[in-house]
């Protein structure tokens, strides 16, 4: 009889009280989901750096278990500097904006593939750049810590500081000045001797810059002389 009352007992109050819940769902539910978290970060990572030629891969990293973050009524926010540097690795904080908040940063991994110049050959010091000697190819900017060209017009006549191996990234650091004297320019002759100065029309056979040797064909008698490159469209002729 008692076991009889004790169950009817046990039956009204479980009508009262709803089923049990299993064990550790008050802690699940009263906690922010680490995967939304880290999927806001990526989105906002891939959108911050979306443009019409580019592909982005964003992976991030696992946050610790140990975190427990109240749920968030409001709709995450992520935080991105504007000027921030370009990494393989990044942070991007993840915000809870609501009055009684939280803020977060996580770690991603991230791969910028953009088309920049390639060397098709190898390049030497003071050689100008023609579209022939180089190709467009997708690399991941990340990684590209002395920069990169994307086109042949950031080059705009300027010739190499130094030399290029074949199928190296061009980086604005090889780039030096412009060229004072292309191949094909007329030019003015300058002999100097004892004092004494003669000019003269010739065409330059080659291309370089201020102080850099290139041969030099003379208009009026067709002879091909050495002369080095004093300023633009004028050269020296040498002994």
């Amino acid at each position: 009889m008692r076991h009889g009352l004790a169950s009817a007992v046990l039956g009204i109050a479980m009508l009262w009280l709803g089923s049990p819940r299993p064990a550790g769902a008050a802690a699940v539910a009263a906690t922010q989901s680490l995967d939304e978290v880290r999927s806001a970060a990526e989105q906002a990572l891939r959108q911050h750096y979306a443009m019409p030629g580019s592909r982005v891969e964003v992976q991030s990293e696992a946050l610790d278990l140990r975190l427990h973050l109240t749920p968030c009524r409001e709709p995450l926010q992520a935080l991105i500097a504007k000027n921030a540097a370009t990494r393989s690795r990044m942070t991007v904080r993840i915000q809870c904006p609501q009055a009684d908040g939280w803020t977060v940063r996580v770690p991603l991994q991230l791969k910028l593939f953009r088309k920049v110049l390639v060397a098709n050959r190898p390049l030497l010091r003071g050689d100008g750049l023609r579209s022939a000697d180089v190709h467009a190819e997708e690399r991941d900017v990340t990684r590209l810590g002395y920069g990169y060209l994307e086109n042949l017009d950031q080059v705009g006549g300027r010739t190499l500081t130094r030399a290029v191996a074949s199928g190296s990234v061009l980086s604005p650091g090889v780039l030096g000045g412009r060229r004072m004297v292309r191949a094909g320019d007329h030019v003015q002759m300058v002999a100097r001797l004892d004092g004494i100065e003669v000019r003269a029309e010739g065409v330059a056979l080659g291309s370089g810059d201020n102080g850099a040797r290139l041969r030099v064909r003379n208009d009026s008698s067709g002879k091909v002389v050495d002369a080095m490159v004093s300023a633009p469209g004028v050269v020296i002729a040498l002994p």
